[in-house]
């Protein structure tokens, strides 16, 4: 009976997830990758920032979510790391301090124009703790609402940023953001699969927890197959400098 009532929840049921933003560079593909095994479930992904998808874990929205780390304590949840989710300090390729190519202190990194998202980003919050950890307070350049606002901008050169290492994957390391060398950086954080704690979870969406710890090593790989290329690369600027 139970081996039957899992077939009829692969072929029938429905899967709902919500994620941070950042995620959002990552997840649709790792739903695909699952949908294409279980083509028959119905599939929702809603991608916002911190707090909504925070809201929605709060009201039971969901059946998983998908956070960069660790909600407040004050909620009760059932969270499990599934990949590794580093924070690097990231500027334009034309950028002045790109062409320096040599480490950076957080002092120096301090003094410029910062672009962040909003108060209650869980980058943010990671910055500034950074920041607080040496007596400092972030130049906040300018506030965005999403990450690829922020891209584009370091990109035009309005500032330099902290963000996901996930969020430069399809562009690369060819592409037309450099990753910084700063003191205390990366920032390693963990992505999170969530839910609230004691609730009992679908046919369907236990299938994709177990799923997504195991595409967790792919990601994983991928990170360490960006972050060698970004290294060499800028191995290669300073030789020829």
């Amino acid at each position: 009976d139970m081996a039957v009532a899992d077939l009829q929840g692969l072929k029938q049921g429905s899967l709902s997830i919500s994620v941070i933003d950042t995620a959002k560079y990552f997840a649709p593909e790792v739903l695909g990758h699952f949908w294409q095994l279980y083509p028959e479930i119905d599939v929702s992904l809603n991608v916002s920032n911190r707090e909504h998808v925070l809201e929605r874990l709060k009201n039971n929205q969901d059946d998983v979510y998908i956070l960069g780390h660790n909600p407040p304590a004050d909620l009760e949840i059932h969270s499990e790391a599934f990949a590794p989710n580093p924070l690097y300090v990231m500027a334009g390729k034309e950028h002045p301090l790109t062409k320096q190519n040599r480490s950076f202190s957080v002092e120096e990194i301090a003094e410029q124009p910062l672009l962040l998202r909003e108060p209650g980003s869980g980058i943010r919050a990671a910055v500034e703790k950074l920041f607080a950890s040496k007596g400092l307070a972030p130049n906040v350049g300018m506030v965005l609402s999403s990450n690829e606002s922020i891209k584009h901008a370091v990109i035009g050169q309005l500032g330099i940023s902290v963000l996901s290492l996930h969020s430069i994957f399809l562009e690369g390391a060819e592409g037309p953001i450099a990753v910084l060398d700063v003191e205390g950086f990366p920032i390693k954080h963990n992505w999170h699969v969530v839910r609230p704690k004691g609730k009992e979870l679908s046919v369907v969406a236990k299938r994709f927890v177990e799923f997504l710890k195991k595409e967790g090593v792919s990601l994983s790989q991928k990170l360490d197959n960006l972050s060698n290329e970004l290294e060499l690369k800028s191995q290669s600027h300073r030789n020829i400098s």
